[in-house]
C-alpha cells in the first residue's frame, strides 16, 4: 500500500527539481534561437545598406568548406560564394534590391548547430520582385554564429 504522505513529500521534492531541470534547456534554447536569428537579421540590414561584403561577413562561415546550393548550382567557398553574389547584384551598377526575410523558424542541433529556414524576397526600385525558400544550417564558431550551407529557392516572391 501507498503510504499518501510519503507519497506528498516525495511530490513536493520531485516536482520543483523537475521544473528547474527543464528551464535552462528552454532558456538556452531561446537564447540560441535569438542569437541566430540576429545573425540573419544582421545580414537583411547589411544587404539593405548596400554593403555586399557586410552582408556575406556578417553570416556565412569565411571557409572553403561553406557551400550554396541554388538552381541546380553548387558553390562551394567564402570567396566563390562572394564572387556570385556580386557579379549577380553589384556588378556593372546593378542594384541589390530591398530584402527582407521572412517566417524564420530556428531548430536547434545541439548546442553549436542549428537549422534556420524562411522565406527572402528581394524588392527592386522599378517594383519587380524576387523571392523563395531558404534553408541554411548554422554553427557557433569563435566568430559566433555562421551558416555553413545555405540553400536557397528562387520561386515566386512572398
Amino acid at each position: 500500500m501507498i503510504d499518501m504522505s510519503r507519497l506528498r513529500v516525495l511530490l513536493a521534492v520531485t516536482l520543483p527539481l523537475l521544473g528547474s531541470c527543464a528551464s535552462p534547456h528552454g532558456d538556452r534554447n531561446r537564447d540560441q534561437s535569438q542569437a541566430i536569428e540576429a545573425v540573419i537579421r544582421a545580414q537583411e540590414s547589411a544587404w539593405n545598406r548596400g554593403d555586399l561584403q557586410g552582408y556575406m561577413s556578417e553570416g556565412y562561415l569565411k571557409s572553403p568548406e561553406l557551400t550554396f546550393f541554388t538552381g541546380g548550382d553548387v558553390v562551394r567557398g567564402y570567396e566563390t560564394v562572394l564572387e556570385r553574389y556580386t557579379k549577380r547584384y553589384r556588378e556593372g551598377g546593378k542594384e541589390m534590391g530591398r530584402l527582407t526575410f521572412s517566417d524564420l523558424e530556428t531548430i536547434n542541433f545541439g548546442s553549436d548547430t542549428g537549422l534556420v529556414r524562411g522565406r527572402w524576397k528581394l524588392v527592386f526600385l522599378d517594383k519587380k520582385e524576387t523571392g523563395g525558400l531558404f534553408s541554411l544550417i548554422v554553427r557557433r564558431t569563435p566568430e559566433g554564429w555562421r551558416i555553413v550551407h545555405d540553400h536557397t529557392s528562387v520561386g515566386e516572391a512572398p
